[in-house]
């Protein structure tokens, strides 16, 4: 699709400069279509004096109706309607009886008498004001619709972006808790380079979350960049229980995904596949473009959906001396966060691989950066004003 070399300014961007473009076109084609008529009628040249002066007044009584109006849309429909009623009939009688006076003096003795040129005038005029009232009025209800319906798609884009947000930052605390934990651990045992390392690490995965925002995606490697880190600090707890591969292929490093879509998705496999086994699992995180869409694979060696108490992996909670017990956001936070950034546009899918485990399978739309900011730029309107 071709890009214009600018971009179109709405045209009740400012609305005051449209108004007076209305009334300029309007009261411009009135005047033409009189003087034609007058013209082809036999009229003289000196009858366009007539239309100028009838066109003069018309703009000046419109004015002061739109003064009166913008006073009365935002009112009571019956205020509105009411006062609509009772003023129209004035500023018709005004504007008639003003060209009415006019065309006698150009007429002269030799014309009509002034109660006859009020009332030929008087629904020539009519016509006019009622179409000018009719379409003020239906413009700035369309323009308020607009604005309405604008700051109602602010609002959700808010509430959007505060429940995506909200949703990741829920993933923080567990993982810090748990960091902390082994920190402590660490020191309490006098294993002084080991906390070090730890909290180096720890600084530089906190200092990735601050930097970018919630509701911001970054690319694949980036992401795989951010996993690894957190993965290293998790393998200080883990040693050589916790074995990871990753299967990225090249064309799919630059495809966005959701700030920290993954790292929940890992801490979910070392909770329930590593951590309860004495020989830890392997877990291998892959990417690979399909179609349009980019795949995301985060499987696990430990057990599958039909191992007893593995299903617990699912909501997040575990049971301990028979109570239950929170673990975390679990995959429903990233469920959620995948319905809120892509809607109906994405898979979401957990399942028992033939070869044994656990898998969970994510498919988004495959976009790169200079893509994402192509499209928002294409879908970026301006806001009303006025």
């Amino acid at each position: 699709m071709a890009v214009l070399p600018f971009r179109p300014i709405p045209f009740f961007a400012n609305k005051n400069r449209a108004f007076w473009r209305l009334q300029a076109a309007g009261w411009g084609g009135a005047m033409l279509l009189r003087a034609a008529s007058g013209l082809a009628n036999g009229q003289p040249l000196s009858y366009l004096v007539l239309v100028l002066i009838s066109t003069i007044t018309g703009i000046s009584i419109t004015l002061i109706l739109s003064v009166t109006y913008r006073q009365l849309i935002n009112r009571r429909p019956l205020i509105t309607w009411g006062v609509t009623a009772l003023i129209l009939p004035f500023a018709v009688a005004l504007y008639a009886f003003v060209d009415a006076w006019v065309n006698g003096l150009y007429q002269g003795a030799s014309g009509t008498g002034f109660a006859q040129r009020f009332i030929s005038l008087f629904y020539f005029d009519a016509t006019l004001m009622l179409a000018w009232s009719a379409l003020y009025y239906m413009i700035n209800f369309f323009l308020q619709i607009e604005e309405q319906n604008d700051q109602l798609i602010q609002l959700e884009n808010q509430a959007t972006s505060a429940q995506l947000a909200m949703l990741r930052y829920q993933l923080n605390p567990h993982f810090l808790f748990n960091t902390l934990n082994s920190i402590s651990t660490l020191v309490l045992l006098k294993q002084t380079e080991p906390a070090n390392a730890m909290l180096s690490r720890l600084s530089s995965f906190l200092r990735y979350t601050l930097v970018n925002e919630p509701t911001g995606r970054v690319t694949v490697a980036q992401e795989v960049e951010t996993l690894k880190l957190y993965l290293e600090i998790e393998r200080m707890r883990f040693e050589e229980r916790l074995r990871t591969s990753f299967q990225i292929e090249p064309d799919v490093t630059a495809a966005l995904l959701p700030s920290l879509l993954l790292q929940p998705l890992v801490e979910n496999a070392i909770k329930y596949a590593v951590s309860p086994q004495e020989s830890g699992a392997e877990i291998t995180i892959a990417a690979q473009l399909i179609g349009p869409n980019l795949r995301i694979t985060v499987s696990d060696t430990g057990p599958g959906l039909q191992s007893g108490g593995s299903n617990n992996r699912l909501t997040g909670v575990t049971f301990d001396g028979g109570e239950q017990v929170s673990t975390g956001v679990g995959l429903a936070n990233i469920r959620d966060r995948l319905a809120q950034a892509y809607g109906d546009e994405h898979r979401f899918e957990t399942m028992d691989p033939p070869e044994g485990g656990f898998a969970v399978l994510i498919e988004i739309p495959f976009e790169r950066r200079e893509q994402a900011a192509s499209v928002l730029a294409a879908d970026k309107r301006p806001a009303l004003t006025g």
